[in-house]
């Protein structure tokens, strides 16, 4: 989506240091035509800075007018394509989202086009940054690689066919998301299937009047559901429908994706696509990844066999003839293990959890973390009444803008996660972002009533928002905000979910909706405990899911997803019936699209985050050592290697000791 017309892009062009107006959420709340016209504008600005990139004469070897100028187009491409997103994922109105996917397209069209032209690669190329600051010298550096990556080096023709399958792929990757997001699928189920569900998600899902309750694939139905139903049949009919989402319409387009990123990898010089995405993470290569999954899941190993063992033993209680777990007992058994075992009740935490107060503990506790503020916008535009707006100050400075878009809807994004809005650059723009989830709403006489899991996701995304406030003030847009190693994106939020499950932190907020108790301490530690119960599964699971990514991108085109998901399941999950007959999981693997072959991004981050969690030594609430994160790690955004970045914090490299000791504890 567009920046605020031509008048800004020509303050841009002259290089004003006067902070451009906030509050780019207005453009979500144009007509569907009034968005693509806007869209329109930011892509011939994009072209005219291009244009002056290659252009323009410098007036001496370490000239940066070319790259001000590129800087300032890759900024507005980036806002435009930020927003096309954004309003696809959340834009109430499916004529809106349909032309927001529509300006998705031209605008990659246009960034492929921009990262395969060879003049401006080589006026690029041709400007001297030795003797820059180091920030310049990384950005160039990190351009000029992504340009040669692109396939800016090959001959015309190659370069056309890179050009179609690039705009073919960005449609196949919206169809897939697409079919996931609209498939919410629906069961019916006797009242007394829900024996077990807490009182207000009762009241929530009325009897119909054909004498049912009808429960949907959405989180938070499904999520209830498979932890407190205690009725088998009940959970594994919303298990197979939650896992029939996406098919059969995703079947093809998934396989036809998967083959298009292989010729894609090909024509780019790489063997599979899973080559071409690693090359530039952390990792380096599809073989360390393929390393590191072998690793965590052979760790994993012992404590995941003791995990099944104890879920089979709890099942024999309910059904004494039962000789396997079904993947649909699995959150159902350890629940009840939890508080049985741990003396944890999940459901005895939730009336703690009203989604009003979590809200503001979670902004509490990282304001204090941090010395930040959160002011709210009164009046601002949003795209739907739910929509919340914070501006993000520090004393008397404005850091950037939040918008908390937290309930589910028709059409909506079904997951959670954080969307740009608007990217920061020092002195041009102030960083915004959007947190998108879809936690219990509540209704008159009704709680929002959240799982501690929910609080931890909470954390997790609220952690993405403010390394995008905190990173967004770089001298270059290209390496402002969250621009590390894609791998390394989810180590501070992998981070700061630890604080969903400490007791100091929970006892700022976690009150009792009724009674306005503080959550006892005893609970929060029972919290704890029970945490780490069914971490080997859950590993496995995640060794599972990463394993999907990566070899589903290293296969040939053309081979069975269905069969060779299977064959995987059977190498790193418990349940030997995971696959069950007439569900397809990976057609709602919605990461497929966005993360295609590093999913394995979640279990690196979370042994880094393991490492940085050790230097809180006197507490999660030490704003001493938070100042020294925000400083080290979220502020530099993209001006160095990530590795660098957890040096400077750590002192030293990174290791897996701390993550080791965590899954054997």
């Amino acid at each position: 989506m567009p920046r605020e017309g031509t008048a800004r892009g020509r303050c841009a062009s002259i290089m004003s240091n006067l902070v451009q107006a906030i509050g780019a959420s207005h453009l979500l709340t144009l007509t569907p035509t009034e968005f693509s016209t806007q869209a329109a504008r930011a892509l011939d600005e994009v072209r005219q800075e291009i244009a002056l990139s290659k252009t323009s004469t410098p007036s001496g070897l370490h000239d940066l007018t070319r790259l001000r100028h590129y800087d300032r187009a890759t900024a507005t491409l980036g806002n435009a394509a930020a927003r096309a997103s954004l309003g696809r994922n959340v834009h109430p109105d499916p004529l809106f989202r349909a032309a927001a996917e529509k300006c998705e397209q031209e605008i990659d069209a246009l960034a492929v086009g921009i990262s395969l032209d060879p003049e401006l690669f080589r006026a690029l190329t041709a400007v001297d940054v030795s003797k820059e600051d180091p920030s310049t010298q990384k950005w160039v550096e990190k351009t000029l690689r992504e340009f040669r990556r692109s396939g800016v080096d090959r001959d015309l023709e190659t370069r056309e066919k890179i050009t179609q399958l690039n705009e073919e792929l960005v449609q196949l990757g919206q169809q897939f998301s697409k079919n996931i997001t609209l498939d919410v699928r629906k069961v019916e189920l006797e009242p007394s299937a829900l024996e077990g569900l807490p009182q207000d998600f009762l009241q929530a899902h009325p009897t119909q009047s054909n004498g049912k309750v009808v429960i949907t694939t959405q989180y938070p139905d499904y999520v209830p559901v498979m932890m407190y139903a205690r009725d088998t049949t009940a959970r594994e009919l919303l298990w197979r429908a939650y896992r029939q989402r996406g098919y059969p319409a995703n079947l093809s387009v998934l396989s036809e994706l998967l083959a298009k990123r292989q010729a894609l990898a090909r024509l780019l010089g790489y063997p599979h696509w899973a080559a071409y995405t690693t090359e530039n993470k952390m990792t380096q290569n599809a073989e360390r990844v393929s390393t590191f999954i072998a690793q965590v899941n052979d760790a994993a190993h012992a404590r995941a066999r003791v995990d099944y063992r104890k879920l089979l033993d709890r099942k024999h209680l309910e059904i004494p003839s039962a000789h396997e777990v079904m993947p649909w007992d699995q959150d159902y058994l350890e629940d009840r293990i939890k508080a049985e075992q741990f003396g944890f009740d999940s459901q005895a935490m939730r009336p703690y959890f009203d989604y009003p107060e979590v809200k503001k503990g979670v902004m509490a506790v990282t304001a204090d973390l941090f010395g930040i503020g959160f002011r709210v916008v009164a009046n601002a535009r949003v795209w739907h009444p739910d929509v919340e707006t914070y501006d993000v100050v520090e004393k008397d400075r404005v850091l950037g803008r939040i918008y908390l878009d937290m309930h589910p809807r028709e059409g909506k994004y079904n997951h959670a996660a954080q969307f740009d809005l608007t990217g920061g650059q020092a002195d041009v723009s102030l960083p915004e972002g959007v947190l998108v989830c879809n936690f219990p709403k509540g209704a008159e006489g009704v709680p929002a009533l959240m799982q501690a899991s929910e609080v931890e996701t909470f954390f997790h995304e609220f952690g993405h928002l403010l390394h995008h406030v905190f990173g967004g003030h770089q001298k270059w847009a290209t390496i402002s905000g969250i621009r590390t190693e894609w791998d390394f994106v989810e180590v501070p939020s992998m981070l700061l979910q630890e604080w969903a499950s400490d007791p100091e932190v929970l006892q700022r907020f976690a009150r009792h909706y009724q009674t306005k108790s503080v959550i006892p301490h005893a609970l929060v530690e029972k919290l704890r405990a029970a945490k780490d119960f069914g971490k080997g599964i859950s590993t496995r699971r995640q060794m599972f899911l990463s394993a999907v990514s990566l070899e589903f991108h290293i296969q040939a085109a053309g081979f069975d997803t269905t069969a060779y998901l299977d064959e995987l399941q059977q190498k790193y999950l418990p349940f030997r019936k995971e696959h069950v007959e007439g569900t397809y999981f990976h057609l709602s693997f919605g990461h497929l699209e966005g993360y295609s072959a590093a999913y394995y991004t979640y279990a690196w981050s979370v042994v880094i985050a393991k490492d940085l969690l050790t230097q809180f030594s006197q507490g999660l609430m030490d704003a001493s050592t938070a100042g020294r994160l925000r400083k080290c790690i979220l502020e530099p955004g993209g001006s160095k290697d990530a590795a660098e970045l957890v040096k400077d914090f750590l002192g030293r490299e990174y290791a897996f000791d701390a993550y080791a000791r965590w899954l054997e504890s």
